[in-house]
């Protein structure tokens, strides 16, 4: 019998660590400038730019405000943006990176899923943080 009920929670723990996370999907920027595809790395959470939608005759389409000049040529679309976030309760992420090519410039940062169904990214740099809110895409 203890043989069955730890198979059974075994079980159940498989598929809750197999279940989509509430964050996880794709995710229209504060500007609609971009679209953003969150999931998991590993046991953390990440984003990635799913696709760039400004179409100004200027938008770079390459990471040409990265400070490291290496990393200049890489391609906007696909690059990751969100790293290192950790789930917390209740639809918090925290403890990530969160990358803007728009400045070149990197910002702690952390997640939290609203009322509302949409997403609060915040980014501090130093002791100033703004939080910008994400819209769901279905």
């Amino acid at each position: 019998m203890r043989k069955i009920v730890l198979v059974a929670a075994f079980g159940l723990w498989s598929a809750a660590a197999g279940a989509a996370l509430p964050v996880e999907g794709y995710w229209l920027t504060d500007d609609h400038k971009g679209l953003v595809r969150i999931g998991a790395c590993g046991r953390q959470i990440c984003g990635w730019v799913a696709r760039v939608l400004d179409t100004a005759p200027n938008v770079p389409t390459h990471d040409v405000n990265n400070p490291n000049p290496a990393l200049r040529s890489r391609p906007i679309t696909g690059m990751q943006t969100l790293s290192g976030f950790n789930p917390g309760a209740a639809g918090q992420y925290s403890g990530g990176h969160a990358y803007d090519p728009q400045s070149g410039r990197s910002y702690r940062a952390s997640l939290a899923l609203n009322p509302d169904g949409s997403l609060s990214v915040t980014g501090c740099l130093l002791f100033f943080c703004q939080t910008k809110r994400w819209t769901r895409v279905r």
